[in-house]
Order: C-alpha cells, then sequence, then structure tokens
C-alpha cells in the first residue's frame, strides 16, 4: 500500500506500508542511501508475514520523493530528522493500531533512525540497526582506513563542483544533496554527529538514549566493519542491546552489505522474534 506523504516543507513522497494480521508491533524501515523504498519489499513481506506490519520510508531526493537534489535543491540530515522521519512515522501511526513502534534502517538508515529516537524518544520503543555504525575512518583498518579518508575528504569538492554529489556517476549511493554528503563526510573524518545543523546536540541526545536495540551485522560486510558498530552502539547510554551475526551458512547466501536483502528470511525472523520478546 503507497501513502502520499508530505513534510512541513511541501516535500512528497510515497510511504510504502506492508499491514499484518493480528501486528505485534509496527516498524518504521529507513532505507540505506541511495536504495529506494520498493527494493525492501521482500523483507517488509517477509515480516509481515511474520506479524510484523512494515511502514518503509522514502528517502528525500529518491524515487518516490518530489525532489531532486542540484544546485538550487539542497538539504541536510536535519531536514530528514526533522521534517521527513517525523511525517512518515505519524503516517505509520494513523492507518494502523499496533501496540507500539519501533523504528530501525539498513547502513545509514541505521544511524538516521538512531539519531530519530535520540532526538525524540517518545516516537518509538525501541531501535533495530541493520548493517549501520558510525562510518569513522578510524573503524577501518588498513587501505580500506586510506580510501575511505581521502573518498570523504573528496566529497565536499565534488559538491562544490557539481552542486549536488554525482553519486550517479560514481556508481556509489545516487544522486545526493550536497548538504547531506558533505555532512555524512564530517561524520567520517571526525567519528562524530556534532555538526549536523540540529537544534540539539545529537551527541548529547545519543549519550541520554535509553533504549532497547537489535543490532544487525553481516559477516562479510567491510563497509561495516565490528568496530563501526560498536562505535554507535557506544555513544548511546547503556541498556539492551543485543547484537546478532549472520554469516553465509545463516543467510544462506554472501552475508555483506546488501545481498541479504535478496534472502531476507533469515533476518525477518530475528526481527521478529526480537518484537516479541520486547513488546
Amino acid at each position: 500500500m503507497d501513502i502520499v506523504t508530505e513534510a512541513a516543507d511541501g516535500h512528497r513522497w510515497n510511504l510504502q506500508l506492508y499491514p499484518a494480521a493480528d501486528s505485534v508491533a509496527g516498524l518504521l524501515w529507513i532505507p540505506a542511501l541511495g536504495v529506494p523504498a520498493r527494493k525492501y519489499q521482500r523483507m517488509a513481506q517477509d515480516l509481515a508475514s511474520r506479524g510484523v506490519t512494515v511502514a518503509v520510508h522514502e528517502w528525500r531526493g529518491n524515487d518516490t520523493s518530489s525532489l531532486r537534489p542540484s544546485r538550487a535543491c539542497d538539504w541536510g540530515y536535519r531536514q530528514l530528522l526533522m521534517l521527513d522521519i517525523p511525517a512518515s512515522l505519524d503516517q505509520a501511526r494513523q492507518r494502523t493500531a499496533e501496540t507500539h513502534w519501533v523504528i530501525g534502517g539498513h547502513s545509514l538508515g541505521g544511524q538516521l533512525a538512531a539519531l530519530h529516537l535520540a532526538l525524540f524518544p517518545s516516537t518509538a520503543r525501541g531501535l533495530v540497526l541493520a548493517a549501520s555504525g558510525v562510518p569513522d575512518q578510524r573503524t577501518f583498518a588498513g587501505t580500506r582506513r586510506l580510501a575511505i579518508s581521502l573518498f570523504a575528504r573528496l566529497v565536499p569538492a565534488l559538491t562544490r563542483l557539481f552542486g549536488y554529489f554525482p553519486g550517479d556517476r560514481l556508481h556509489w549511493a545516487g544522486r545526493e544533496a550536497a548538504t547531506l554528503m558533505r555532512q555524512w563526510s564530517g561524520t567520517v573524518r571526525s567519528g562524530g554527529y556534532n555538526d549536523l545543523d540540529l537544534p540539539a546536540s545529537a551527541e548529547a541526545a545519543l549519550a541520554n538514549l535509553q533504549t532497547r536495540a537489535l543490532a544487525i551485522r553481516f559477516a562479510d560486510d567491510w563497509l561495516v566493519p565490528a568496530a563501526s558498530l560498536d562505535a554507535l552502539l557506544g555513544k548511546m547510554a547503556a541498556g539492551d542491546h543485543q547484537c546478532e551475526i549472520f554469516d553465509q551458512a545463516r543467510i544462506g547466501d554472501r552475508a555483506d552489505h546488501f545481498r541479504w536483502m535478496k534472502n531476507p528470511a533469515a533476518v525477518g525472523q530475528a526481527i521478529a522474534n526480537w518484537l516479541r520478546v520486547s513488546s
């Protein structure tokens, strides 16, 4: 079910809702950078079959979004966290009768889910992270640390040259907003979330966030080393943080950053089990 959703500044997109019969909980899902909401259909359908209603958010500038990044059309974390995600969550709540909602996401979507919950702790009763962590260059090893460090330093120059981030030309992510990508590159260099143009300190909000969390990590995911996930969980206050490691045997396919989306059953089972215990 597609639900036309609108933010306070007029931005519109389709929220994808997958209702479950006798739902035990609702999960608002934030995609990875550059990944359309429709790519999570298999995961959402699997979870719905297990009694979890899923609402998949669409990134500003992506697929069904009414905006496209350009030199004249720009945004950053503030618009995503303060306008878009709250609108999607509000729409999902209006159309369902779940006893509670949790929020989660994949990769950068997981970071946004954590930041949103830290800023608005009463809006959801738990956090699900899949292949997500702080993209701090120091959490990478060897040549990968050097590569991501150099790439993060190249991003601002690219956004100044094009007026947006040309990920579609680079075959990484997609065409993204300049401010968003400059802020992302800042987190790579600093390992922190203090320069996101938010009304409150994201680092302080995370430090005060006490929530149940399920963290899913994939054994072959070089984009999110174990240290990266540990860094994100370490920014939060102590809480019931459960970590699940998925290898090729558990998934039935390569256990990397994206491949699990083609075979989401094992991940869906873990999320559904966790939700039943934590509901």
